[in-house]
């Protein structure tokens, strides 16, 4: 199979990784600057670089398309990939609307490609751990408590490498921890979950909410505490899963019960676990299965269901033009 890499940034990197140790086809490279996406493809030993993304989607032995673009574009770049009859991988976010998301997963299902969307916390081996205890029925949960925080305050990915984009609090990691949040709960339809939230005013510098609060309440009265912000200088990234039969607490990559460590980083080390390679695979799988990914569009529509609940109210409510008061 031949790859299609739109994107050149550090998950572009991340995810060429894994499709080259899978044995895909490094093909093409697309990016909004020829000089960059060339570049990577000579880096990353990609065939070519194309100048468009229509050049790119025009060939017909491009089988795959991973798009790794600024989150705005995803949408328009997978409607794109997927009526030239590609298989897609999107990062997250898939859209940066509800709308965008269902029709989407529409379009996938009239074509009979295979759409997956790269929500990579679902292949975290700890939370794989705690979601088949919830599954099997050994932990029954109340509720659950999340913090993610990271210091963001210049245009820059994870890695520190310069954008020309600036991303999104509530639809990019956001919709990592509201994804991960009813994905444990076990929540599989759009539209049950009640979500409401608060953003920050819009970061004078960055032009973007900096810091969220979000409460998610399911159909079974279990609630999820969400706290998020860009401005932390201490990151945090943990989730606290609450249930009848025990405390589970993904923390520092591990996973901790009330009894102690269930998987710590030492067993990651030893494992090799991947997130990234499990859902590639996992996308590999199911495009020579010819079967919907695990993660297909349909799957985390969820999430997007909730986010756009919690957008509309933040759009209700915010005067246009109004800027936080802290000067950055």
């Amino acid at each position: 199979m031949r790859l299609l890499m739109v994107g050149y940034g550090s998950i572009a990197m991340a995810h060429t990784r894994s499709f080259a140790h899978e044995g895909v086809e490094l093909d093409a490279v697309y990016g909004r600057d020829p000089a960059k996406a060339a570049a990577f493809a000579r880096e990353f030993g990609y065939a070519r670089s194309v100048a468009t993304l229509e050049e790119g989607l025009a060939r017909d032995d491009i089988d795959l398309v991973a798009i790794c673009s600024p989150s705005a574009v995803h949408a328009t770049q997978a409607e794109a990939a997927l009526r030239a009859g590609k298989h897609v991988l999107v990062e997250i976010p898939l859209a940066m609307s509800y709308a965008e998301a269902k029709a989407l997963a529409d379009l996938a299902r009239a074509t009979g490609k295979v759409l997956m969307v790269a929500h990579t916390q679902r292949y975290y081996r700890p939370l794989m751990e705690a979601r088949r205890r919830v599954a099997s029925g050994a932990l029954t949960l109340h509720s659950i408590i999340c913090r993610y925080a990271f210091l963001r305050r210049k245009n820059e990915d994870w890695q520190g490498r310069p954008r020309t984009w600036t991303d999104n609090l509530l639809w990019h990691h956001g919709c990592h921890v509201v994804d991960f949040a009813l994905w444990m709960l076990g929540v599989t339809e759009p539209g049950g979950v009640e979500a409401t939230g608060q953003l920050a005013l819009p970061d004078q510098r960055m032009g973007i909410p900096m810091d969220l609060a979000l409460t998610l309440r399911t159909p079974s009265d279990q609630l999820v505490s969400i706290a998020m912000s860009y401005n932390a200088h201490i990151p945090v990234h943990d989730y606290l899963m609450i249930g009848r039969e025990d405390t589970l607490h993904y923390v520092n990559r591990g996973l901790v019960g009330s009894q102690g460590v269930i998987i710590g980083a030492s067993d990651m080390r030893r494992e090799g676990a991947d997130g990234n390679l499990l859902q590639d695979q996992e996308f590999l799988a199911a495009v020579r299965e010819g079967r919907p990914a695990a993660l297909s569009a349909e799957a985390v529509l969820p999430a997007y269901r909730a986010l756009q609940d919690i957008q509309d109210q933040y759009d209700a409510r915010t005067p246009p033009g109004a800027v936080h008061p802290i000067a950055p």
